[in-house]
């Protein structure tokens, strides 16, 4: 007994052990966050094949009406076009870019865009899409207080480092496997940075 308290008064022993209780909290704790900027990372990394905050349609169709038309497009003909897409609703204003277009905003941030002179309109539709909006937007960093609370999640991803470092010893810890795999997480970035 007097053998094993002694044991554990060990400096190593209290240290490893300090630092599987540090990692240990530190995960749990952040493991939102990390989650967070891990799926966000990921699609931002594949922005050429995939857009994480929008999912665009786009529909191409003739609208009612004689045609050509001159530029005196009221609000209630341009809400009776928009119903086919479902955006009357969010009709804020609309322009004439040249003699035979007319472009209309809309709230949601879609496009709507006609020719006047054929008839033909299209619809180019932005809608949030869901969950991976909001990742990239907290991505991002949105505001000062997350500003503020990313940086202490940085912190603690340093700390969740070295004490995952220092928790092992022996063939699991630094001198053995876990030093090897160390080494090779640090070789590869620094071999893209090298060679690409």
């Amino acid at each position: 007994m007097a053998e094993k308290i002694k044991l554990e008064r060990k400096p190593g022993i209290k240290f490893r052990k300090y630092c599987r209780s540090i990692h240990s909290h530190l995960s749990f704790f952040f493991v939102g966050v990390i989650l967070v900027y891990a799926v966000s990372g990921i699609t931002m990394n594949h922005l050429k094949d995939f857009n994480p905050q929008y999912m665009i349609s786009v529909e191409n169709y003739t609208a009612k009406g004689n045609y050509p038309h001159t530029h005196n497009f009221t609000e209630t003909q341009i809400k009776e076009m928009l119903e086919k897409v479902g955006e009357q609703d969010n009709y804020t204003k609309h322009f004439y870019p040249n003699s035979s277009t007319m472009k209309v905003f809309l709230k949601s941030g879609s496009s709507f865009t006609l020719n006047t002179q054929t008839g033909e309109a299209n619809y180019e539709g932005l809608k949030k899409r869901p969950v991976f909006h909001q990742l990239s937007f907290l991505h991002y960093n949105p505001g000062k207080w997350w500003t503020y609370f990313s940086d202490v999640f940085a912190v603690c991803l340093i700390l969740i480092c070295l004490t995952g470092l220092f928790m092992n010893k022996g063939k699991r810890g630094l001198i053995g496997i876990g030093g090897i795999e160390m080494f090779i997480g640090i070789a590869i970035p620094i071999l893209f940075l090298l060679f690409l």
